[in-house]
């Protein structure tokens, strides 16, 4: 990597210039600080010359004390995109306005355009840190601080194993951001350079590795022809944003070309957590009490938008449409599911589009909608109202609030006690059938 102080900018804002594929670590004499972030990962990491990796006995120990589960796949990891790769496979004409990561004031932020700063990368690296000193999340981060796994295909691999997870749906880490950008052709430009990078990194393996595109719908005929590219490409899915602008939302007939090629494609589409085409980015700006509020209750946008997708039909229209909620955890949807039923039943005024055969919305909830969670032991246990079919784990690798390396572990105790068909659903078999992994081929290579 070169790391460059620009004598244009202030001397506290430098910009991070690095390739995808060779010299990602700063100098040896930053190796100290890579030791000591990776530690927190509860397994003792070392740092070789292109970053945080686990070795040898370390690597072992993990392995030896892994609980016996089912195939265990991620329904929600992801990858950490090179600092440099919209610099360097953005469309020329949008090349000095392209994401970019700057260190300002010893912490490396993501940054757009000129100089919009929107987020610190602490929240979507840093993983293990929650095991060791929660108290130290934040934000605040350095790129050298993260996982190599995140941005190099062969380590993502090495990690997955030692975590003992067969294989991984994965969404971008600063491409989340990306839906606050308020231009639309900047913004579809930012998502066909991820997803044209992401292709490449999944087909180093891609029995193992489903990668899931980034799709703009501020102009839906142009999602759908990067809804087909992406399928070209090899990509498994499709991530939306979670809450378009409130007089778009998704009931609205505009979008039915669109869920009609997602269904033709058998691209399942996701809501992912930190996706709101507007509002408030976590992270920029000075914190407020208001940001746990809206963390703390943040599972209401994407249940609006279920909502909407039931009430308005979209589902009985597209029966082979499938979305999942992701990265929400499990324990908010029974009151949705049911609430939704009594308001169908009782309130024909407002629940306006009437369904054929008797289906209530709680059916095509079940047919049609996935959550992807963490370690929701409370949703577990309410799994006979969720549906077990309905419900994937994943470990959100590389971020803060990961479970890596200790997945297994946390799975194992959560799943404690629940029938053991019930436990291969939930750990790796719904995740399996909505994302085409073959379980036969990852459980004989396992």
């Amino acid at each position: 990597m070169h790391w460059m102080q620009h004598t244009h900018r202030p001397a506290a804002r430098s910009s991070v210039l690095m390739k995808a594929t060779a010299g990602l670590i700063p100098p040896n004499s930053q190796n100290a600080s890579v030791r000591t972030a990776a530690d927190r990962c509860g397994v003792h990491f070392v740092a070789d010359s292109d970053g945080p990796v686990a070795k040898g006995a370390a690597r072992d120990q993990v392995r030896k004390e892994m609980p016996m589960l089912p195939l265990v796949l991620s329904s929600d990891s992801h990858v950490f995109e090179p600092p440099d790769l919209w610099q360097t496979r953005i469309d020329l004409a949008f090349r000095d306005r392209a994401p970019r990561i700057e260190r300002i004031d010893g912490g490396d932020h993501v940054v757009v355009e000129a100089d919009q700063i929107l987020s610190g990368i602490g929240l979507i690296s840093n993983a293990g840190a929650r095991f060791e000193a929660p108290e130290t999340i934040s934000p605040q981060g350095r790129f050298e601080d993260v996982l190599r796994g995140g941005y190099d295909p062969e380590q993502h691999l090495k990690d997955m194993a030692l975590d003992g997870v067969a294989g991984e749906v994965l969404y971008p880490s600063q491409g989340l951001f990306y839906f606050k950008v308020a231009d639309t052709p900047l913004m579809s430009a930012i998502f066909r350079a991820y997803n044209d990078w992401l292709a490449e990194f999944c087909r180093t393996d891609p029995a193992r590795l489903k990668g899931i595109a980034m799709i703009n719908l501020d102009d839906v005929e142009d999602g759908i022809r990067e809804l087909e590219r992406a399928a070209r490409l090899g990509l498994s899915g499709a991530m939306i944003t979670e809450y378009p602008a409130e007089d778009r939302r998704y009931d609205q007939p505009e979008y039915e070309p669109f869920w009609a090629a997602a269904a033709a494609l058998d691209l399942p589409l996701s809501l992912h957590t930190a996706t709101r085409r507007h509002g408030k980015i976590r992270g920029a700006g000075p914190g407020t009490l208001r940001d746990a509020s809206s963390r703390a209750t943040k599972a209401f946008y994407p249940a609006l938008s279920i909502c909407d997708m039931i009430f308005s039909g979209v589902f009985e229209r597209h029966p082979r449409l499938t979305l999942a909620i992701v990265e929400f955890e499990l324990a908010w949807a029974p009151n949705v599911i049911t609430s939704m039923d009594y308001t169908y039943r009782e309130r024909h005024g407002e629940a306006l589009y009437r369904f054929k055969g008797g289906m209530q919305p709680s059916d095509f909830f079940r047919r049609n909608v996935v959550l992807s969670f963490q370690e929701d032991a409370i949703g577990i246990r309410l799994r006979d109202v969720i549906g077990v079919d309905n419900m994937m784990w994943g470990s959100d690798y590389p971020h803060s609030e990961s479970t890596f390396p200790q997945s297994r572990k946390i799975l194992a105790e959560i799943l404690e006690g629940v029938p053991a068909d019930e436990q291969a659903k939930i750990a790796g078999g719904n995740t399996a059938r909505v994302y085409h992994f073959d379980p036969a081929r990852l459980t004989a290579a396992s």
